[in-house]
């Protein structure tokens, strides 16, 4: 998944002023879906209706409540995933990169790892993934400290890197790549959220 990418926006749909030619290789080598809607028009409600399989009158997750109403936007206990069936039947599952259904503290019943996935590595709120030099990522549960140095905004990892080292996406390229290299003997399910190109909102607006 891509954050922010209209299909529009890829070159094997059409689009000819971005150069895609990498995704358009995947197009023209797999598959091409041309009759689909999005699970919604923003981030958390789309995620959710991708991760339950339900369509958005009925998942959970309705809107962007952001850290006005953090378990508005949170999975709850009983909410089935994708993950959690193929974890069910033996698959090895993990979640790389953005979230967006849970967080540490008052969202943590939709923390990635109540939901189906053996292993987490990324962002867990939208705020936080943004920025993607961030201070931090999350490894389950455990913060991992990065070396960019970030102008924090609020109190949920957002803000914005004046010196930026680690591109978050290049972590997230690598740990998925462990994990398929890992994983490669045994049926496994690969959640990979990219957070490209979606833009750092906090960083124009300071």
């Amino acid at each position: 998944m891509a954050d922010d990418l209209g299909y529009g926006e890829l070159g094997c749909y059409g689009q000819s002023v971005i150069q895609t030619p990498f995704l358009d290789q995947m197009a023209q080598e797999g598959l091409r879906f041309t009759q689909f809607y999005a699970g919604a028009t923003v981030c958390a409600p789309s995620r959710s209706v991708l991760m339950t399989g339900q369509h958005h009158g009925h998942t959970r997750v309705r809107g962007n409540a952001g850290q006005a109403n953090p378990a508005a936007q949170a999975l709850r206990d009983g909410d089935l995933t994708v993950a959690d069936v193929l974890h069910s039947v033996g698959y090895r599952t993990a979640l790389v990169g953005k979230w967006g259904l849970g967080d540490i503290g008052a969202a943590d019943t939709g923390l990635p790892r109540r939901h189906g996935f053996d292993e987490f590595f990324g962002y867990l709120n939208q705020q936080h993934a943004h920025n993607h030099f961030p201070a931090f990522l999350w490894r389950n549960e455990e913060r991992v400290v990065l070396p960019n140095t970030v102008t924090p905004i609020g109190e949920h990892g957002g803000g914005y890197a004046t010196n930026a080292i680690q591109f978050a996406d290049d972590l997230f390229a690598d740990e998925a790549l462990r994990f398929v290299s890992d994983n490669r003997t045994r049926p496994f399910f690969l959640y990979w959220s990219l957070v490209t190109p979606h833009a750092n909102n906090e960083r124009f607006e300071h």
